[in-house]
């Protein structure tokens, strides 16, 4: 059974302009000590996807899905109490911006020995004691002395050891890291994401990776999946994505790393992810796409298979070309 269980998860939000479908028809299954990653650029839905399985979401959201299931629970139809007693505790998540997720009134002792209280029930001196192993095991330096020390008087990376601190306080099965090298220089990012590896393994833990950093993805992940618009658009193992893309998307986000490019100007993604006003009525990634035609662009494309992965697109790539596509057919005849 796996650990976590999605499918066809949506979430819309409700605006001025009317319902915005930010996350659509999501589905993932996560394994005991699995290591996933969820890529994409800005606004491809991958935060809210993990905040509605967290129950994060404002009032405006409306979250729906055919099964949302951690550890075998049903977390669609448990109530609040139980919810509470799960995250946070078994399933915990990695905030973006270590300097402004903490909060800024508190010390960083009563931070991490808060849930603690909440969900192991230890008396004070308990609590003391594990916070300080916490920020040991983070490698945070004079740890004692960091247990009275406010967020702003930390570094951005000591902050984000912190927060994975918090985060693995309770041994949590499913931990979350919500583009965790974020704002962070590159010496530190490395130290960060060998951290969370090194923790992973120690702890067996599951780890999903959102990032937008495909080098990232490249360094840490078992399994990728490829978010566009709120769609996933590819699932692949991490080698099959980077040897052999069947998206066109996933296809340009690897062009466009600088150790991949062979011309003197780095190539790039034209356009911008649509947004609530300015959606293609057929596929989303239609009007930045090189190979689209005019069924890409008036019907919605439906999950093509692979026998290494999955892709949203009416002419999936095979070693790099088209498969199916008109001019491939005009060429071939």
């Amino acid at each position: 059974m796996p650990l976590l269980e999605i499918q066809n998860l949506s979430v819309s939000f409700l605006t001025a302009g009317g319902q915005f479908k930010a996350v659509d028809g999501v589905t993932l299954n996560v394994e005991p000590g699995d290591i996933v990653s969820i890529v994409g650029e800005s606004g491809s839905g991958k935060s809210v996807a993990m905040l509605a399985l967290m129950g994060l979401l404002p009032w405006t959201a409306t979250v729906t899905a055919d099964v949302l299931r951690f550890d075998g629970k049903d977390m669609l139809t448990m109530d609040k109490k139980t919810r509470r007693s799960i995250v946070g505790s078994e399933m915990t998540m990695i905030f973006q911006e270590p300097m402004t997720s903490l909060n800024p009134c508190f010390t960083v002792g009563f931070q991490l020995t808060e849930s603690l209280k909440v969900h192991k029930n230890m008396d004070r001196r308990a609590c003391n004691a594990r916070a300080l192993e916490l920020l040991e095991l983070v490698g945070i330096p004079e740890p004692q002395k960091r247990l009275s020390a406010f967020p702003h008087q930390l570094s951005g990376g000591m902050s984000q050891r912190v927060m994975i601190a918090m985060a693995i306080s309770c041994n949590p099965r499913l931990l979350i890291a919500d583009e965790p090298t974020t704002a962070l220089d590159v010496t530190i990012q490395a130290q960060i994401l060998d951290l969370l590896l090194k923790l992973q393994k120690e702890q067996d833990m599951s780890l999903i990776l959102i990032t937008h950093d495909m080098g990232v993805v490249a360094e840490t992940a078992e399994r990728v999946v490829v978010q566009y618009a709120g769609q996933q658009v590819e699932k692949q193992e991490v080698r099959g994505l980077f040897s052999n893309p069947h998206h066109p998307y996933t296809s340009a986000l690897l062009a466009s790393l600088p150790e991949r490019s062979q011309a003197r100007k780095l190539p790039s993604i034209p356009g911008v992810v649509p947004g609530q006003f300015d959606r293609p009525e057929g596929c989303l990634f239609s009007p930045r796409c090189s190979f689209a035609t005019e069924l890409c662009r008036t019907t919605p494309p439906k999950v093509a298979s692979h026998e290494m992965g999955r892709a949203l697109c009416h002419y999936p790539l095979a070693e790099g070309l088209p498969v199916g596509h008109p001019e491939n057919r005009e060429a071939a005849a």
